[in-house]
């Protein structure tokens, strides 16, 4: 278990980058945060191997390559692949999700409405990467 641990946020909406920073130091913690605007950059800061994050957490919607192309390109990676990865996102659309989960996610997380409850799924899944055990690359 770690004490902390070290995500790449991908999300193109600045935003939902400064909520998401906001969020955790609300709750306290102190887990370093990469970032990257869409899945080509989020494939450039992975394939350096400089630092690799213990978790993903990534939108569906952004330009150039959107969430189902980054997927299939992280899973197709023979490194890569075992990095867990989480869908946060805004869509409730059903194939989304399908497909989602069949290219291997770990999660999928709806944004909600309420930035209250919004914080609260965020604890949720900080805490429950906290307890797991990750690999450490």
């Amino acid at each position: 278990m770690l004490e902390n641990l070290s995500f790449l946020f991908i999300e193109d909406d600045e935003i939902e980058v400064l909520k998401f920073k906001k969020s955790l130091k609300k709750l306290g913690f102190t887990h370093r945060i990469l970032e990257a605007k869409n899945g080509e950059e989020a494939l450039d800061i992975l394939r350096k191997k400089q630092e690799l994050p213990n978790v993903i957490l990534l939108d569906l919607n952004m330009p150039k390559m959107n969430g189902l192309e980054f997927l299939k390109e992280l899973k197709e990676d023979s490194h890569l692949r075992y990095i867990p990865a989480i869908i946060v996102t805004t869509s409730n659309n059903h194939q989304d999700m399908l497909e989602s989960y069949k290219l291997g996610i770990a999660g999928y997380i709806i944004k909600p409405l309420r930035y209250e409850d919004y914080i609260k799924k965020i604890q949720r899944v900080v805490d429950y990467w906290m307890v797991n055990e990750v690999i450490e690359f």
